[in-house]
């Protein structure tokens, strides 16, 4: 069997995908200092349970600002983690729910 075949018949992500959280020009590293922050953490736990609009993630998530969370829930979008779906509705109405990274993440 020649070298190609056997790097074909290995499972798993090319060598070009595979991210080095150590390297600093790294591009995961953004989306890593995102999921590590204390409130994120938090938020994608709190996700996990299932969906939830700002002010039920508010409630469950105790002591966050309503800054902090805001913060965080744009960061989590930013790197595909969760989903953020505006109902269009007056008074508004706005859910947040983990993508399925952002699940897998979580769990």
């Amino acid at each position: 069997m020649t070298t190609d075949a056997v790097d074909r018949a290995e499972p798993g992500p090319s060598a070009a995908l595979v991210a080095d959280v150590f390297a600093s020009a790294c591009s995961s590293r953004a989306a890593f200092e995102t999921i590590t922050g204390k409130w994120a953490s938090l938020v994608l736990l709190a996700l996990a349970e299932g969906p939830h609009r700002f002010g039920e993630l508010r409630r469950r998530v105790e002591g966050v600002s309503e800054k902090m969370l805001s913060q965080a829930l744009h960061g989590l979008e930013r790197e595909g983690l969760l989903t953020r779906t505006d109902h269009g509705s007056v008074p508004p109405r706005v859910d947040y729910a983990l993508t399925p990274l952002g699940d897998d993440i979580a769990r």
